[in-house]
């Protein structure tokens, strides 16, 4: 675990992000324009970066390239021989190579280039859900396949599980995951740079075709090309300030939902906020069901309220609550695995900037993140908190 600090405090001088969907360009020319840009936007050249982390989960499956990702896509740029470090997370990929970037700018070393990319469209479907499926355990593969064999994926398997498991609670109702579905798609509508920005009914989602019950396809993420870039600094006295960061990694001795409400704690802990001084989050939901989940295990809402919240519009613009998903989330904005983490990032500090035109949340102050990727044995393999405040 690591926070900010009172000697060398990190802040967000430089944001950018590609477009998502699928996207003409390859991973390489996806992280150069999100390196360049970010780079740009701090209002730097590359030859001022004293290190760059990439974050990217599948480019080896897919993309033919392991190992050195970094040091190849990004090659030429003018980066010279800055040090590379490449970041391979699952679904948490991002915010893990930001947590690192944290590390290095607390340690003196900076400014440090952050970029995240995944390109997912490759033309097989089968290859890409296979490259997903290896952010599970190698040895329960098997296990899992017979498990969930009526579901499209594994990592869907258990995702319906869980979403049955709060509908049959009590927890929530379908209706009520359908209306946080209308929502991301909403928000999504609101940004120019989402995957979806088609806005969908109540009865639409609802009625769509079911992925895996009770998820209809559009309360499931879908696979998205994608990129984005940030540059950390020591504070400027300016830009955003990076208030904290926690990371943890699961073993499967605790439930995802569990370990999701623990690490909510360490996060207000190590940063010495609360639930309640949140003005827009964006949380890792990979299906609608599990963003009503994660905001009540991260204390915006009481247990069984999320849903009612959500419908209500408390967790939209002008709610009550915090402004839940801007960006549209992974269900609008898209779900590009080892650059999520990052997109988060990119549009909570556009909010903190007061630079999120129509999406635009008044007065926000302060933001928070929460990334997670892989499953083990029902845990989470990695999960992310992050917490970023306006200056």
């Amino acid at each position: 675990m690591a926070t900010e600090t009172a000697r060398t405090r990190a802040c967000l001088t430089g944001i950018f992000e590609t477009g998502y969907g699928r996207l003409d360009a390859g991973p390489a020319e996806l992280a150069r324009r999100a390196a360049l840009g970010a780079v740009k936007d701090a209002g730097l050249e590359p030859r001022d970066i004293a290190l760059v982390v990439l974050s990217n989960s599948m480019g080896g499956t897919l993309s033919g390239q392991d190992m050195v990702r970094a040091q190849v896509w990004l090659r030429g740029l003018g980066f010279g021989d800055t040090p590379m470090l490449n970041v391979e997370n699952a679904c948490a990929g991002g915010s893990s190579a930001l947590y690192n970037a944290m590390l290095a700018v607390q340690a003196d070393v900076g400014p440090v280039l952050v970029v995240a990319v995944e390109k997912m469209f490759t033309g097989s479907r089968e290859l890409t859900i296979d490259a997903l499926e290896r952010g599970l355990p190698g040895d329960l593969r098997g296990e899992y396949a017979s498990r969930f064999r009526d579901a499209p994926s594994l990592l869907m398997g258990f995702n319906g599980l869980w979403a049955r498991r709060m509908v049959t609670d009590g927890r929530v109702t379908v209706r009520e995951i359908a209306a946080a579905t209308v929502k991301a798609r909403r928000h999504g509508s609101m940004n120019p740079l989402a995957q979806h920005r088609t806005p969908l009914s109540l009865e639409e989602v609802e009625n769509a075709p079911l992925v895996v019950d009770p998820l209809t396809r559009p309360m499931c993420s879908s696979f998205t090309d994608g990129a984005c870039g940030v540059v950390l600094a020591p504070d400027d006295g300016r830009s955003p300030v990076l208030r904290g960061s926690v990371v943890v990694s699961g073993d499967g001795s605790m439930e995802w939902h569990e370990r999701t409400a623990a690490l909510a704690t360490a996060l207000w802990a190590a940063t010495g906020t609360e639930a309640a001084d949140v003005d827009v989050a964006e949380v890792h939901d990979v299906t609608a069901a599990e963003e009503l989940w994660t905001i009540e295990a991260m204390g915006f809402f009481a247990e069984g309220e999320a849903g009612a919240a959500t419908a209500s519009g408390r967790t939209t613009f002008g709610g009550d609550g915090p402004l839940v998903n801007p960006s549209g989330g992974l269900i609008a904005r898209g779900h590009p695995v080892g650059a999520t983490g990052l997109a988060q990032i990119v549009e909570i500090t556009h909010h903190l900037r007061g630079t999120a035109g129509d999406r635009q949340r008044s007065g926000a102050r302060l933001g928070v993140a929460f990334n997670c990727g892989g499953i083990t044995d029902g845990d989470a393999s990695v999960m992310v908190a992050t917490a970023i405040e306006a200056r």
